[in-house]
């Protein structure tokens, strides 16, 4: 049974909105987060008939890293309906994610577990 708190769980420096824009209350708590990145492939590419030598570089498809939150407690039942919507195909499953450092370090390791990996795979990448 999903249990919310009323403080904040300890060592656990990552806050997730799990698309329901909620990240004031701590549902879920996670210790480690991998590397969010993304690339952009560069294209070499030379016209058969141009007179130099050289190529010419063209940007390429965007590609993002799936982001792996790991050694996590999960307060509410949010991410299992979630997960179910995914699993039976719902359009609205597909959601905005957000993490959110708290404070620390980017690997705030302790001793309570509950959620040891949750990966997501995401198509776009936003800074604020």
């Amino acid at each position: 049974m999903a249990v919310l708190r009323e403080r904040p769980y300890a060592q656990f420096n990552f806050l997730v909105d799990l698309g329901t824009g909620n990240t004031d209350g701590p549902e879920a708590g996670f210790q480690e987060c991998s590397e969010i990145g993304m690339s952009v492939d560069v294209i070499e590419y030379r016209n058969g008939n141009e007179k130099d030598n050289a190529v010419r570089k063209l940007t390429g498809l965007a590609r993002v890293n799936d982001v792996t939150l790991r050694r996590g407690i999960v307060g509410s039942l949010n991410l299992y309906q979630w997960l179910d919507q995914i699993r039976n195909g719902d359009a609205a499953g597909y959601r905005t994610v957000v993490i959110h450092l708290v404070s620390g370090p980017l690997n705030a390791k302790g001793t309570d577990v509950a959620m040891e990996e949750l990966t997501l795979a995401y198509e776009r990448l936003e800074m604020e």
